[in-house]
């Protein structure tokens, strides 16, 4: 059964605009986390189709800007936001997070969502969303970092075979914020929820039961073993996710 393009909604996109693990269920998680206030601005770093930044400003009627490395998907994302009439809210352009064309202590808050993992310079990256931030703002993320185990199995759907891949332990990331300058940070173990997320994934499609809108249209035919992996991956101690948050200093 089609949908009618005029009076789509946020969450009817949902299925397909929220590109990383879980999908459209963790960004509502990740977004319980966020103190967002009417007005403020805010900045995605990898936005992707822009779902996340959508639903970030319907939910705290704030302002998002979203930067993505992926052409394409710049172009899409602006095409969906204009077909929801949210251009007054939501932003999107071409760019790269570790050199963001913004000017210092631009924003609110800052967040990414499964990005990181293809970060070669991640001190770099953290660098500059902490110089486009305020005095005060947060800084929140979402990543599989590398467990104690090591050596994931590949595909997964971040990368193909370990290229473009560049996995840091939890700890080290936190050092590398703390060294960067953000304090009170706090990380959040969500490899139960990514194990269950994939699980159902893979016995839907076992099942022949995959929705027609699914993050499943961007994986291609590997999907399912890309899902397996993922799943093994955490359970064997080979990558750890978690979600954490932090501050600049006032």
């Amino acid at each position: 059964m089609s949908k009618p393009l005029e009076g789509l909604t946020v969450e009817e996109l949902a299925p397909v605009d929220h590109f990383h693990s879980r999908g459209f269920p963790a960004t509502v998680e990740f977004a319980d986390w966020l103190r967002i206030n009417p007005g403020e601005q805010i900045l995605d770093i990898g936005c992707g189709l822009g779902g996340p930044a959508r639903y970030m400003a319907k939910r705290f009627q704030c302002r998002v800007s979203g930067i993505d490395i992926t052409e394409p998907f710049v172009e899409a994302a602006n095409k969906l936001t204009a077909l929801l009439q949210m251009e007054r809210q939501v932003t999107i352009a071409h760019g790269n997070g570790q050199r963001l064309p913004y000017p210092d202590s631009r924003f609110d808050g800052a967040y990414t969502q499964d990005v990181t993992m293809n970060v070669a310079d991640r001190a770099g990256f953290f660098a500059e969303a902490y110089r486009v931030l305020k005095p005060g703002a947060f800084f929140a993320l979402s990543e599989h970092g590398l467990g104690p185990e090591g050596n994931p199995l590949y595909p997964v759907p971040w990368s193909e075979d370990g290229t473009g891949a560049y996995l840091v332990a939890p700890a080290e990331t936190r050092a590398i914020l703390e060294k960067t300058g953000f304090e009170a940070i706090a990380i959040e173990d969500t490899g139960t929820k990514c194990v269950i997320g994939y699980r159902k994934v893979i016995e839907r499609a076992e099942k022949g039961a995959l929705p027609p809108l699914g993050l499943h249209l961007f994986m291609g035919e590997t999907m399912v073993q890309k899902m397996q992996n993922a799943a093994r991956n955490i359970e064997e101690g080979r990558t750890h996710p978690i979600q954490l948050i932090c501050r600049k200093p006032r």
